[in-house]
């Protein structure tokens, strides 16, 4: 017998301590673009500034040749690499995906609650074909929102974004292939399935509401975006959340996910497209 509060509960813990992780995240990010900036400054100060004095040019050039390598290596040691994040990314969600399946199997919840049915719209090439005509569309708001917000001049932090572009060929195949498909997956199961699907079937709960409440933790999971990237991104998991309890597809909602995720990277970081109206 499914016991539908205790799962319920179980996604809750699971949401609070991802929340959790993702403000750690944010602020370790954010002091280390403030580390990293504060020594590039420092680099640039080095390198504009002459001897202080003309009677030991040597003496100066000595001192400031290794004030100058300390601070490379400061920059060198402080600097996540890609590699490192897409790692640490992939199997952080892998271990959120495997304990709320653990949880969904030991509490009993049936398929049809997370979206998973036999129906073609569920399941079939009508939810990939759906899953693909939302996902473009919803990143194409996405960039409407954005452009919208970089022409008040208050655009979305895009320093997460760059840090995940790899600057190879197979660490593209790696994002595209296995990262991305993992953060889709995992945060749509979490995000729409469990926290929409279940509460509705098992307890009764309202669609709108629930949809309204996995939107508020999914923007406030992606923090390290700013501000406004914290409102576009609740708009998309509303829109997410909308598609899931029209279709009752996981697959749609993961598909649309997913592509969001591949057209922000492939189109900015790896193609170096503008987003129009921004100014660098």
């Amino acid at each position: 017998m499914p016991q539908w509060a205790a799962f319920v509960g179980l996604t809750g813990f699971l949401l609070t301590v991802l929340l959790a992780l993702s403000k750690l995240s944010q602020r370790s990010l954010s002091a280390e673009g403030g580390g990293v900036t504060a020594r590039t400054d420092g680099l640039e100060r080095l390198s504009a500034a002459g001897p202080a004095d003309d009677t030991y040019p040597r003496f100066e050039t000595a001192r400031a040749a290794r004030e100058r390598r300390h601070i490379e290596g400061q920059l060198s040691s402080d600097t996540l690499s890609t590699g490192a994040v897409l790692a640490n990314v992939a199997l952080t969600q892998g271990l959120f995906g495997l304990l709320l399946l653990g949880g969904a199997f030991f509490f009993e919840i049936p398929l049809a609650a997370f979206g998973v049915t036999a129906d073609a719209l569920s399941t079939g090439l009508p939810a990939v074909g759906l899953g693909l005509a939302a996902g473009v569309g919803f990143w194409v708001g996405n960039e409407f929102a954005a452009a919208v917000a970089d022409g008040f001049g208050i655009g979305v932090d895009e320093s997460l974004r760059e840090l995940l572009a790899p600057d190879s060929a197979g660490g593209w195949v790696v994002l595209l292939g296995v990262v991305l498909p993992i953060i889709a997956l995992v945060e749509e199961l979490l995000f729409r399935a469990a926290a929409i699907g279940v509460p509705v079937t098992g307890l009764g709960m309202p669609a709108p509401a629930m949809v309204v409440v996995s939107s508020v933790a999914f923007a406030l999971g992606h923090g390290a975006q700013g501000r406004v990237g914290i409102v576009v991104t609740g708009a998309l998991g509303a829109a997410l959340g909308a598609l899931f309890v029209l279709t009752n597809s996981l697959l749609a909602v993961v598909v649309a996910h997913y592509l969001v995720n591949a057209l922000e990277l492939c189109v900015h970081e790896g193609l170096g497209v503008r987003r129009l109206g921004s100014a660098s």
